[in-house]
């Protein structure tokens, strides 16, 4: 009797293609967005938030909890609130090639989102105190590095925030004065010059 063949082995979250692939929804990531923003809301809160039906952002945050990215929060009387789960990497696994195509759909939509963002964040300057523009910054710059490193510098970014853990979660943690504020940062290779083979 011939033996099974091995079964491939169980992607891990964060990895799942399907999973990944789950973010890759505007309203879906604009969701996440508020909840990590604003706490616990119901789907009747963020549909007054995003303009959408009710009925929209309940299926889309039930998705989101199917694939673990919000929970359910404890109920407010009848409100069924829900929350962000904070913890939610989504990486690409050469073990598993469908990942690569599901976190670069997610990056994409993503990065639209954030240069969308930072356009109206330019278009209300004029509008802002000189504190928060002083405060404020665009940087790039450019260098060479081995893949040991790139990796390294990408985790010092994720864990550039963790100073401001928690605020989102109990406003009694924030600072008089503090504002909502986002980061957005990207590590990657220059793609003109000496570009790999195609995946």
């Amino acid at each position: 009797m011939d033996p099974q063949p091995a079964a491939d082995p169980a992607p891990r979250p964060e990895t799942d293609p399907a999973r990944i692939r789950a973010l890759a929804h505007p309203l879906r990531l604009r969701l996440l967005d508020l909840l990590d923003a604003e706490g616990d809301l119901t789907a009747t809160q963020c549909a007054a938030l995003t303009g959408e039906s009710v009925a929209s952002c309940s299926f889309h945050l039930h998705t989101l909890a199917r694939h673990g990215y919000v929970e359910a929060a404890p109920p407010r009387g009848r409100e069924r609130p829900w929350r962000s789960v904070r913890e939610r990497p989504s990486r690409y696994d050469p073990e598993r090639p469908g990942s690569l195509r599901a976190v670069a759909e997610v990056a994409r939509l993503t990065l639209d989102k954030e240069a969308d963002r930072l356009h109206r964040w330019l278009d209300a300057a004029p509008r802002e105190a000189d504190e928060w523009l002083l405060a404020s910054g665009l940087h790039s710059s450019s260098f060479w590095a081995t893949s040991d490193e790139l990796r390294a510098l990408s985790a010092e970014l994720e864990r550039l925030t963790d100073r401001f853990a928690g605020r989102s979660d109990d406003p009694a943690l924030r600072p008089p004065g503090a504002r909502h504020a986002r980061f957005f940062g990207a590590v990657s290779v220059d793609p003109e010059r000496d570009p790999g083979p195609v995946r």
